[in-house]
């Protein structure tokens, strides 16, 4: 289902009835005896569901006392769905579901009369499969609409459609493990959109203490607000806190993206580009005009715009994917800002000063609301309730300031993001971003992803579990030289021009966690799930002179809609293998020195190419005990590839005869 082109204006009576739906239903978490399904309304429903599993007879629900809804403003509603079934649903089967919406006459309508962009051909209703055990899963991180890659979710969609009706062939999960949006480096078109969209649906406003505009309308009408929004942070004279001094006398804003000139600021501007970047329903509503500008950024606009364009005539794959595949998701930072909490230095600049901690709060409210809400109901209950009483309170449209600087200072000191699913093998979801192990002695060096406690957390997690999914937003084993060429920049006290964030540059983090790996009372098989760092790899590590485990894979997707300089990178590839050689004496001065690192090598590279760049989503399959026996790379240009075991590897001669038995055939 094609959505007309941005350039070319959509229909007037579209524009003139919101449909009951804007985005979803999405499908969160799910299991046997519990369901929790989400989707974004014009206004408050009265729901009913309908069950349809394999050879079983129907079940139907009215769902009035199973729906949680948050209102955003005079046309927008989010609803999580949750279900507790009294009788369990069945496992590996096929499992038909429908949402009824009915009218004020009582009658009812379905998921193919309101969104049939969710179904496939043949199908009156989507389904999903609820898997005994984790045998395969989708993963990836990185969606950037204005990349000029195409969409890693529409390829998964195909790749889903060819295999849809095969409850074994379907994946158990599709995790998205960061930087579902880019709340901080935003299109100037997508900006556009994203303001229109407000109007239409009333979206709420706020005053903006701190800023150069008094709120939220003044902000959208500021001759700034497109392409020059650093203009509208407070004065520079008054700013220096906000500030850090760079080479050359250059000044670089506490928001340190590169493109930050439409960085998302206020909540119901976050909330709008979750709505655009997830269903094609959104943009049927706007015109997509551009705005008035000068003649350079007109230019940008205009290329810019034929991008989102084919972003979103890619949308309804994308929004059907969700509808048939239970997803989970966990932030990094471009979901929030760029360099998230990466330095003590950062974060006193940026949570002393009232304007950017409220352009922090305000992402991490409308994350807790369109991803976080679904993964964990219940740990979330109780920042859900005070964000649903703050948007309660507004007053002709605005939210109370008081009341939301207290509902965000309560949720940048909750502890709560990371979550795990008692799956099979159990899966471990990170918070990598908010409780980290910051540098007391050197404020500008890097914090740790986790600090001490959270690590102890998560080595509790692990006790007694004989193999593991770890989600780790970003690599907890990266590339040795560009980690070398950080941890340069981190001494030289300029973290923020590399974005030198990996597990090895805070030395007390990254020692805890190789010890954690070396505990005899921890799994015998780790595989480690990642992105971030927008190429795919694959790494094989072992630990040195010892025979018995434990295995562990460093698995890295990225990005699904997003691609690291394709020059740069091949250099980095090169360099890596020359100076980082299984012989080179610069593997002593490396924190994981005592871990054997073997890359496995993507099936269609060029020779010794180990890092893999296109946009895509990995898929890895696993056998029963936990072990993957195929990983790969779908990748948006139709390639499907495979990370090959080194056959030369001693390493990899080792760990197969390890993982032959019982091991479940490599699907194609």
């Amino acid at each position: 289902m094609q959505t007309a082109p941005l350039s070319a204006g959509n229909n007037m009576a579209t524009l003139n009835t919101l449909p009951d739906v804007l985005a979803g239903p999405i499908l969160r978490r799910i299991e046997p005896g519990r369901m929790a399904l989400w989707l974004a309304t014009s206004r408050q429903l009265s729901l009913s569901m309908a069950l349809y599993p394999d050879s079983e007879s129907a079940r139907h629900f009215a769902l009035d006392a199973h729906c949680e809804c948050v209102p955003l403003g005079a046309h927008a509603y989010v609803y999580l769905i949750d279900i507790e079934l009294t009788s369990p649903l069945a496992s590996d089967v096929l499992i038909g579901y429908d949402l009824f919406i009915r009218s004020e006459q009582g009658r009812e309508t379905g998921i193919a009369s309101w969104a049939p962009h969710l179904l496939y051909p043949g199908e009156t209703h989507p389904s999903f499969v609820i898997k005994s055990r984790l045998d395969s899963l989708l993963h990836g991180s990185c969606r950037k609409p204005h990349h000029v890659s195409k969409d890693g979710l529409a390829r998964a969609d195909a790749w889903l459609e060819e295999r849809r009706l095969d409850a074994a062939e379907r994946p158990a999960l599709l995790l998205l493990t960061g930087d579902q949006i880019y709340a901080d480096d935003v299109a100037g078109p997508m900006l556009s959109a994203i303001h229109e969209l407000i109007r239409r649906l009333g979206l709420v406003g706020e005053r903006l203490e701190g800023a150069v505009v008094e709120d939220s309308e003044a902000l959208y009408a500021a001759e700034s607000t497109y392409y020059r929004r650093e203009q509208l942070l407070p004065a520079f004279e008054s700013n220096e806190a906000l500030r850090e001094r760079f080479f050359g006398g250059v000044e670089k804003p506490i928001f340190t993206s590169a493109n930050a000139a439409n960085h998302l600021i206020t909540f119901a501007e976050v909330v709008a580009m979750y709505l655009l970047v997830w269903s094609p329903q959104p943009w049927r509503l706007i015109n997509c005009q551009a705005p008035p500008l000068d003649e350079t950024c007109a230019v940008r606009f205009a290329a810019e715009r034929d991008i989102i364009d084919d972003f979103v005539a890619e949308l309804p794959a994308a929004a059907r994917l969700l509808a048939q595949v239970p997803t989970l998701m966990i932030f990094d930072d471009h979901d929030v800002t760029d360099d998230w909490n990466l330095t003590a230095a950062w974060e006193e600049s940026a949570y002393g000063h009232p304007f950017s901690r409220r352009i922090i709060g305000n992402a991490l409210l409308a994350y807790l609301l369109f991803q976080g809400w679904g993964n964990a109901p219940d740990t979330l209950a109780a920042p859900l309730s005070r964000l649903r009483q703050l948007l309660d309170e507004r007053i002709d449209g605005y939210l109370p300031t008081l009341r939301q600087d207290q509902v965000i200072g309560e949720l940048l000191r909750f502890e709560g993001w990371g979550y795990v699913l008692p799956t099979s093998p159990r899966l471990i979801v990170l918070d990598t971003r908010t409780r980290r192990w910051r540098s007391e002695r050197h404020r500008h060096r890097p914090s740790g992803l986790m600090d001490w406690e959270a690590l102890s957390e998560l080595q509790q997690d692990l006790l007694g579990e004989r193999s593991v999914i770890i989600v780790s937003p970003a690599p907890m084993f990266g590339v040795k030289l560009i980690e070398g060429v950080q941890r340069i920049f981190s001494w030289a006290g300029k973290p923020l021009l590399v974005d030198a964030e990996n597990w090895m540059a805070h030395r007390g983090a990254a020692s805890v966690m190789l010890n954690i790996f070396r505990h005899t009372r921890t799994p015998q098989s780790y595989v480690i799930l990642s992105g971030d760092v927008h190429y795919s790899f694959v790494y094989d590590i072992r630990i040195r002179h010892r025979e018995h485990g434990p295995n562990i894979w460093q698995i890295t997707s990225s990005g699904v809609k997003n691609e690291f300089p394709d020059t740069l990178l091949d250099w980095f590839d090169r360099l890596n293998r020359w100076l980082y050689a299984p012989w080179s004496p610069l593997n002593w001065f490396t924190k994981r020195r005592r871990m054997h690192v073997q890359p496995r090598v993507p099936d269609h590279a060029k020779a010794g190419e180990r890092l893999w760049n296109g946009a895509g989503i990995g898929h890895v399959t696993f056998d029963r005990t936990g072990c993957p026996i195929d990983i790969q790379q779908l990748d948006t240009d139709g390639q499907t590839i495979r990370f090959l075991p080194d056959p030369d590897s001693r390493l990899m001669m080792s760990t197969s005869k390890k993982i032959k038995v019982g091991s479940d055939t490599p699907r194609g």
